[in-house]
């Protein structure tokens, strides 16, 4: 409802400028002259009357300015105070926005200005109250934010009692959390995060605080350490809790979670944010491990944390530096002692930092994305040199590159593969791709349509480290593979551990039903070659026979392996 019409007087009021900024002034100015209204009135009535002689004029007219006068003193006193539940309703709201101070407005009067001022107390509370949760609160999941999480926290931590309390810092996230929002509706991912909130709030203590940072993170403080061993109790718990299935929607959902815990010693000073910045190195670590792992911080892990922030900042653009290089690992037949294969294997050779091992520098380009680039750069250089030892007169054999998980999920890699061969002339026929199980599990049908496609092209293709993995034979069987590979670690220890003997055995034995060749990484020992050969393993690969070496040094290998297939072949 519009209401100038109604505010005309206090508009008109409001262009004078002694007048803009006070409401006390407006009402003042019209009870002024609404009182002297009567006697302007009597000194005009004075003025055009001849009836009164000036004596009698003179004294009325003192006694009416004194009367009016008296009367207006009055009126504007009182009014001064009847306005002051307005001026201090106006000066409280002021007052809250500049310092978020709440007022202390009276509450028991009944009438329009009462009920202004009650109204107004109650409404700033509630605004108050609203403020706080939005601030403090997430809206989500109602659980304490980060900014809560750490001002209680900070409160704690600093009282001086507590100098001598253990406090530990849990941060927990589930486990590929991005996979499973994926694969569900917003709302549906929204309800299973408030279900997780739900069921931490049954782990904690009183004393503990619990709250939901962000996506699928959440924190815990427990500010009363028994010991040890009930840090590891709590964390257990709470990995066990989570990993009973949800039910969201009718949808059973089953997750695990990653923990990582810090200490703050004794008389130890660490800031809240220094013990949450620990806690993520530890959830990282824990990550590292495996699904529904915790780990604790320790300097260690920072330092290992600031290597691979180095390693990830170099490793951008170490290929435009040509840092990187290729090496190769032959394959032996195990019963002629030919080289039928050579395995190409990515090497980092840093100007400051020298070599780099794969194992570090791997992971990284896998979490972010430059294992493509860095992977489609060895297929091609090796599929080169594979030809460059073709036309160098030596008996041709295949090259096998391993594939990485993100390379195998790029859409147009059928054809990237194809073109690399076209681009260096390198027959389908002499190139092995590696794949390992975990990567190929995570969507069976495209892997297999995947599989079926470079089969087609007459690529090998070969399944590296099994025995590591689901090792199932109802997936091998649609994986149309070529070759096993043994993992190293079965191979090791063949001649002294029973179980890693029976698993060899078994592997043999499954690839020789499937028809499929079978090559046994890691062969370090004159022992385990004699073992693998007498059951029936085709291949070897290991450091008995030669380690990851340079093309150069590869070339009199192949010279000398091409020599002895002419004499065997004359």
């Amino acid at each position: 409802m519009k209401l100038d019409h109604k505010l005309y007087l206090y508009s008109f009021l409001a262009h004078f400028g002694w007048l803009k900024k006070s409401y006390t002034a407006k009402i003042m100015l019209v009870a002024f002259l609404g009182t002297h209204v009567p006697l302007l009135t009597l000194l005009l009535s004075f003025i055009i009357s001849n009836s009164y002689s000036l004596e009698m004029a003179a004294r009325v007219m003192i006694v009416a300015l004194l009367a009016t006068l008296a009367g207006t003193a009055a009126t504007l006193y009182a009014l001064h105070h009847l306005l002051k539940p307005v001026i201090l309703t106006s000066a409280a709201l002021q007052n809250y926005l500049n310092t978020k101070t709440l007022p202390e407005l009276p509450t028991e009067f009944a009438d329009e200005a009462g009920t202004l001022m009650a109204d107004t107390s109650q409404t700033l509370h509630k605004l108050d109250q609203l403020i706080h949760y939005i601030t403090n609160y997430d809206d989500l999941t109602g659980l304490p934010n980060r900014d809560l999480f750490c001002d209680r926290l900070q409160q704690t931590l600093s009282q001086p009692e507590n100098n001598q309390r253990l406090v530990a810092v849990f941060l927990l996230s589930i486990d590929d959390f991005t996979g499973i929002s994926h694969g569900l509706k917003h709302q549906t991912t929204n309800l299973l995060l408030r279900a997780v909130a739900q069921r931490l709030s049954t782990c904690i203590a009183q004393t503990d605080i619990l709250a939901h940072l962000r996506g699928d993170e959440f924190a815990i403080a427990r500010m009363d350490i028994v010991s040890f061993e009930s840090v590891i109790k709590l964390s257990q718990l709470l990995s066990s809790t989570l990993s009973k299935p949800f039910s969201v929607e009718g949808n059973l959902i089953h997750i695990t979670a990653s923990i990582g815990i810090t200490i703050n010693g004794l008389n130890d000073r660490n800031s809240v944010d220094q013990l949450l910045q620990q806690a993520h190195m530890a959830l990282y670590q824990a990550k590292q491990k495996g699904r529904s792992q915790y780990q604790f911080y320790s300097p260690e892990i920072n330092a290992q944390l600031q290597e691979r922030l180095t390693l990830e900042n170099e490793l951008h653009g170490a290929l435009e530096r040509r840092e990187m290089l290729v090496y190769y690992q032959p394959l032996i037949d195990l019963h002629s002692g030919q080289i039928t294969a050579m395995e190409a294997l990515i090497r980092w050779q840093h100007p400051t930092l020298g070599f780099v091992s794969p194992a570090k520098f791997i992971p990284i380009a896998e979490a972010n994305g430059l294992i493509v680039p860095i992977g489609e750069w060895v297929l091609r250089t090796a599929c080169a040199q594979n030809r460059a030892w073709q036309l160098a007169g030596f008996t041709p054999i295949r090259i096998s590159v391993n594939l990485s998980a993100r390379q195998f999920e790029q859409a147009n890699l059928v054809e990237i593969v194809s073109q690399i061969l076209e681009e260096t002339g390198l027959k389908v026929s002499y190139l092995e791709l590696e794949v390992t199980e975990s990567f190929l599990m995570a969507d069976m049908e495209r892997s297999v349509k995947t599989l079926k496609q470079l089969r087609e092209l007459g690529i090998w293709l070969a399944l590296d480290d099994f025995g590591t993995g689901y090792s199932s034979l109802n997936y091998l069987k649609r994986f149309p593979v070529n070759m096993l590979k043994i993992d190293q670690s079965f191979v090791q220890d063949v001649m002294s551990n029973p179980d890693s003997a029976a698993v060899t055995d078994a592997i043999i034995a499954l690839a020789k039903s499937l028809r499929l060749n079978i090559t046994a990484e890691g062969v370090e020992t004159q022992e385990q070659l004699d073992y693998l050969k007498m059951q029936g393993c085709h291949e070897g690969q290991g450091f008995y026979f030669s380690c990851p070496v340079p093309a150069d040094v590869i070339a009199p290998m192949l010279q000398k392996s091409s020599q002895q297939m002419e004499k065997i072949a004359a």
